[in-house]
């Protein structure tokens, strides 16, 4: 009878023990799914997501957990380490079904063995839940991404408020979603300023090339995508630093915690493997938002007329050789290279005066919306120049700023 007692006290014991680790879980899944609900509005129809095979198997853990399927959770834990022995997070959910049998357990991570790689890791925990429940609407896409010339098949947009690197596909009838993948940022957040303060630059840039694992050490995994940071925008604005990269993971690490790089962006190596498809070194844009904007298309066309009529306007006055009415497009705070508006102005009335006839062409133009400031575009082409004395080719890159209901030019100058 004693020890028939005593096995009915341990079981109880250890039911309290799994049941407070099932209310720590659940904490954990209510509070992903309030960041959820407060930066999204519910869905007609959603874009049906894929995960890759660990991060799905994590999360549908994290919810037996919750739901006090132990050990059904337990076994679907080990099926995923068998997958990724490498997946740091998966071990310690391990870790802390194991200890739950002996042990209460108050908190995510209580075997972990340091305060601050728990705190990393739920973390994580908690960002790969908020991933889980995004439910983007298929009828919207992010208001950034305005005009991309048919050359550019794919655009990222990353999100760091949802650990999350989206992938757009450009098609005639506007973005389409591809796919997406966890992310991490820097270890103090975003909105880079200065070299070494750890922060992840938000704003418009593009892949400058690829770094292959030959060229890297292991710190990099599967190889890296470097971007132009600091792109015009960020010298005009007294930003520096250099070396901000998308890239992989040491080979022993699945994937790092949201808030764990130096400044660059951080994905699990199979992911990087996989985006590679979708990246085209010296074009593919990357805009960066702390969290993204979504807007259905007839919003994102009305912006692209508006726009697109201005660059045209501009285009034209510069054809026509009417000096002043080709300035007015220009802001007061115009600035190329060092160049003032006023300077600018002196020297296109001395240029323009020596010609008789100009002819400007534009082609392969993109449009891009800045994140946190979407009365900022970032407008690059092709421009074709010729002249009665001059005839030249180059790409174009212009920042065009909202002022008082029209789009001016803030800066000018070659891509």
């Amino acid at each position: 009878m004693k020890v028939n007692n005593g096995s009915r006290f341990a079981d109880t014991q250890a039911g309290s023990r799994q049941h407070l680790l099932q209310a720590v879980v659940a904490m954990l899944l209510a509070a992903s799914s309030y960041v959820w609900a407060i930066n999204f509005l519910p869905s007609r129809e959603t874009i049906q997501r894929q995960f890759s095979v660990p991060e799905e198997m994590l999360v549908k853990a994290l919810i037996e957990v919750s739901e006090n399927r132990i050990g059904s959770a337990l076994e679907q834990i080990e099926s995923l380490l068998s997958v990724s022995p490498n997946f740091r997070l998966a071990q310690l959910v391990k870790g802390d079904l194991l200890l739950a049998r002996s042990q209460p357990i108050d908190t995510l991570g209580a075997g972990a063995s340091s305060k601050n790689m728990a705190t990393d890791l739920r973390a994580e925990a908690r960002a790969r839940l908020t991933r889980y429940a995004i439910q983007p609407q298929a009828d919207l896409a992010p208001k950034y991404v305005v005009e991309l010339p048919a050359s550019q098949k794919y655009a990222l947009v990353l999100d760091s408020s949802k650990s999350t690197l989206f992938v757009f596909e450009n098609r005639a009838d506007g973005l389409r979603y591809v796919a997406d993948y966890y992310m991490s940022v820097g270890k103090n957040g975003t909105d880079k300023l200065r070299e070494g303060d750890k922060r992840t630059p938000l704003g418009v840039y593009h892949i400058t090339s690829k770094l292959t694992p030959e060229k890297l050490t292991d710190f990099y995994g599967v190889g890296a995508f470097p971007i132009n940071y600091p792109n015009e925008w960020d010298r005009l604005r007294g930003r520096d630093g250099y070396g901000i990269w998308v890239h992989g993971t040491p080979f022993d690490t699945y994937s790092r915690p949201p808030r764990a790089s130096d400044g660059c962006v951080v994905l699990a190596n199979e992911d990087m493997a996989e985006l590679d498809q979708y990246v085209n070194p010296g074009s593919t844009p990357v805009i960066i938002a702390d969290s993204i904007e979504w807007s259905r298309p007839e919003d994102i066309h009305k912006t692209r007329q508006e726009l697109t009529s201005q660059l045209e306007q501009w285009r034209r006055d510069w054809e026509s050789r009417e000096t002043e009415a080709y300035l007015t497009h220009y802001s007061e705070r115009f600035s190329a290279n060092g160049t003032s508006l006023k300077q600018w102005s002196t020297r296109k009335q001395r240029v323009n005066a020596a010609k008789t006839w100009i002819k400007v062409g534009i082609s392969d133009l993109s449009i891009v919306l800045y994140p946190g400031d979407t009365s900022l575009a970032v407008v690059s082409f092709q421009q074709k120049y010729a002249s009665n004395n001059l005839d030249n080719i180059m790409l174009k890159r212009q920042y065009w700023i909202n002022e008082d209901n029209r789009w001016k030019i803030l800066y000018e100058g070659t891509a």
